[in-house]
């Protein structure tokens, strides 16, 4: 029984790190997405507009831990903005 407590303890851990290291690479992913939109998105104006503020509030979204809702929607501006996503 010990032995058992022991292994299931051991699994969650090392979910947890895999959870936690999955988190990390999707919130450098996000942090990429969005400094490719400032440094070539933003200054065409679109900075000020909707875009940007979405772009702003996506990227609060993945610092905040919620990636699967940021990630989506800063992909979408690049896609639009025809540039080709970094590495993942």
């Amino acid at each position: 029984m010990f032995r058992l407590i022991v292994l299931a303890a051991l699994g969650l851990s090392l979910a947890g790190t895999a959870i936690a290291q999955t988190g990390s690479s999707d919130l450098t992913y996000c942090e990429n997405l969005y400094a490719t939109f400032d440094r070539y998105i933003a200054p065409r104006g679109e900075s000020r507009s909707t875009s940007g503020v979405d772009a702003i509030a996506a990227v609060e979204q993945c610092r905040r831990g919620n990636t699967a809702a940021g990630i989506p929607v800063l992909e979408k501006k690049l896609r639009d903005g025809l540039f080709t996503l970094p590495r993942r």
